[in-house]
């Protein structure tokens, strides 16, 4: 083995390391000289002549006292040096020495007699300028009390990366007294830890030189192994004065409470997030089964793993929410809506949307709603899921997928429970807490107002539906030497019942009125509104007026209604004389469709709206239009052709398009238009009626 490389004889042997230079001795610069007995300089070290200026050559021989020290200073100079060579002890202390500059230094000094074989005795001179000294303890003395007093846990490794060092706060931290860290490796003395990372860390820092700082940690110590704690970790590779690295070392600080501030901080955040976008999510239409699929789908995944929706069925009838069942405690329920954050088979553990159930008392859900208060089970058991399944399949179902955690929230707005949101955790870990509680009620508040909204609307729109219908003619009319069929048909979303009508009135000589209209507006409001101008007209077509005669008459009384607009196509048919006289007011016009021909739409004056003319009136023209066995006249309201997004003439050209085929029976024709222009969505309700003229007994018979 070459002088430069460490050995070891064996274990426990001492490794032959040379230094580098560069360390705490050649940073002193300690000088070494000795003394004859009669004090003339024997020996002289390369140091002495740093610390002195003078030469070997220079200083051999000579008396120290004569060359190093000023001449106040020899008698007492002598008389310590007689001290030490008659073995009155060591002498240390600090004496001004003369540079060979002419200068004097304070030097630090340790003197002790030596003696030769042969009995010979010579004083050992050890000096080293007294202020650079003083630094290194200084420093050293700083660096002590630092390490043994800071707040911070200190700690040195060695390049094996094995415990030096380490001060009372780390012990403190670690639950361990010094001696059981010294020798020993992160992991044996902290296995609690992700020592895998701790260590990678502190070898990345020994390799490169570069610090790692502020690394953040979790984890238990023997100080209190029940409990996580958080500590923030900087990582240090210490070098001797030559730049050799010589360990690692570190400082750790605990900062759990800081750590625990920023997880309920993000906490809060993360539920105001919920808050802001419950607002933004839930309620965006005024549908009932939307607004409760919107409310499931935004607990699960931030607040549930499981959620769901259910209504008191008196909610959904518009009556009291208090209804009793058949026995005491009792509910009736309704579920609208179900939603998970991952796929999971416990959704089938709920009641099946649109499935009306009835929940005895000792149901969690039903004594939520009883109460008008939170029920939660933090920690679920078997028993508990008996009270929160609606069977015993059930409760072994969501036993199967890990259910741990329960809590039901009263849907409750103005006052009333109007149903329960129902949560379960299954991956996520944690038990429901009272935090979870207090922003499930208000999401669960939030949405109420929302379901309550949309079934008191939906109510409202069952209402304006039934009464537009009921006011509407059953069964088709026919009348002589016509073939009638017709639709009505409601719009897709609740905001779109209106006031469309339509009608085939029987007048005297056989003939008939075909009526459609359109009152603007949407709701009660507006099919009120058209079953008065419904009304007005059969009256009015008994009195066999023309059409414009009747249109002006319905202008006047439509403009007595309250801020009421409508357009109307009135047609009378004459069977006897095979014409027919229409007039418009405001309204889109009639497509004619003759045999053999291409549909064609009338060119007919349009006139104005009804209740636009005011009480003056307004001028209505009636056009006569001949027509024979065969023909067809079709009359429709704007919602089946006007939409948002489409040019009207395009519209009316695909309308012309769809009654290109003569032979399709009218039934099915009705049905073809619905079909090509209806929209899925369409906000408008629509009126249709195709009248077709038929051989008629006495057709062509009666005078002019």
């Amino acid at each position: 083995m070459v002088a430069s490389e460490a050995f070891r004889a064996g274990p426990g042997s001492v490794g032959v390391v040379p230094s580098e230079p560069g360390g705490l001795l050649d940073v002193l610069s300690v000088a070494a000289v000795v003394l004859d007995a009669a004090g003339r300089i024997t020996l002289w070290s390369p140091q002495a002549r740093d610390l002195f200026g003078w030469s070997a050559k220079e200083a051999l021989g000579r008396y120290a006292a004569e060359l190093l020290v000023t001449e106040e200073y020899v008698d007492l100079v002598l008389e310590l040096f007689a001290r030490v060579m008659a073995g009155g002890g060591a002498w240390a202390g600090v004496f001004p020495v003369r540079h060979k500059n002419g200068s004097t230094k304070l030097v630090e000094f340790r003197n002790m007699r030596l003696m030769d074989e042969h009995g010979g005795v010579y004083a050992l001179g050890i000096a080293c300028d007294e202020a650079v000294l003083r630094g290194v303890e200084r420093d050293l003395a700083m660096s002590v009390r630092l390490v043994a007093q800071s707040p911070l846990g200190l700690a040195v490794l060695d390049t094996d990366l094995r415990y030096v060092m380490v001060n009372p706060t780390l012990e403190r931290i670690n639950g361990l007294p010094a001696e059981e860290h010294l020798g020993r490796t992160v992991r044996e003395a902290l296995p609690f830890l992700n020592t895998d990372v701790i260590e990678a860390s502190m070898r990345q820092v020994l390799e490169t030189g570069v610090p790692l700082l502020d690394q953040f940690a979790i984890g238990r110590t023997l100080a209190d192994p029940d409990r996580d704690h958080a500590w923030s970790g900087s990582y240090y590779r210490l070098e001797d004065p030559g730049g050799r690295a010589i360990g690692v070392a570190l400082w750790v600080v605990d900062v759990t409470d800081r750590y625990r501030a920023e997880v309920e901080a993000a906490e809060a955040r993360r539920r105001l997030d919920l808050i802001a976008r419950s607002s933004v999510t839930v309620g965006t239409t005024l549908d009932l089964e939307r607004t409760a699929r919107e409310l499931a789908g935004l607990v699960v995944g931030d607040l549930a793993d499981v959620a769901s929706v259910d209504v008191l069925d008196a909610v959904l009838e518009g009556g009291e929410t208090t209804e009793p069942g058949p026995w005491p405690g009792q509910a009736f329920f309704r579920a609208l809506a179900v939603a998970a954050a991952y796929e999971t088979d416990a959704v089938h553990a709920a009641d099946p949307v649109g499935e009306r159930t009835t929940y005895p008392a000792e149901r969690l859900v039903t004594r939520c709603v009883t109460t008008g208060r939170p029920v939660v089970v933090a920690h679920v058991s078997r028993r508990d899921l008996v009270h929160i399944a609606r069977d015993e399949a059930a409760a072994e179902l969501l036993a199967r997928e890990g259910v741990h955690s329960y809590l039901a929230v009263p849907l409750t707005a103005r006052g009333q429970v109007l149903g329960v949101l129902g949560l379960l955790r299954t991956r996520n870990p944690l038990p429901f807490n009272h935090d979870d509680v207090a922003l499930a009620g208000e999401l669960a508040t939030r949405a109420a107002i929302a379901i309550d909204n949309a079934r008191w609307y939906q109510h409202a729109t069952d209402t304006a539906l039934t009464l537009q219908r009921h006011l509407l003619p059953h069964p088709p009319p026919q009348a002589a030497g016509l073939q009638i069929a017709y639709r009505y048909q409601p719009a897709a979303v609740a905001s779109g019942i209106g006031g469309d009508w339509f009608d085939a009135i029987p007048q005297p000589k056989d003939k008939t009125a075909l009526v459609v209209g359109d009152v603007m507006g949407h709701g009660v409001h507006a099919a009120a509104t058209m079953g008065q101008l419904r009304t007005a007209t059969r009256t009015l077509a008994e009195l066999g007026l023309a059409p414009a005669r009747v249109l002006c008459q319905l202008d006047r009384i439509t403009a007595e209604l309250d801020q009421t607009i409508a357009t109307c196509v009135y047609a009378a048919w004459d069977p006897h004389r095979t014409h027919c006289r229409l007039a418009l007011a405001g309204h889109l016009p009639p497509v004619l469709i003759r045999s053999g021909q291409a549909p064609d739409l009338l060119d007919l004056p349009a006139g104005v709206p009804l209740g636009a003319g005011g009480l003056g009136g307004a001028p209505f023209e009636t056009t006569v239009l001949d027509l024979i066995p065969g023909d067809r006249l079709v009359l429709y309201t704007d919602g089946l052709v006007e939409t948002r997004d489409e040019a009207l003439d395009d519209r009316l050209d695909l309308l012309l398009s769809l009654l290109a085929d003569h032979g399709l029976p009218l039934e099915a024709t009705c049905d073809r238009l619905l079909a090509g222009l209806r929209h899925p969505d369409a906000a408008d309700d629509v009126a249709l009626v195709i009248a077709q003229v038929r051989p008629h007994l006495h057709a062509g018979y009666a005078k002019p």
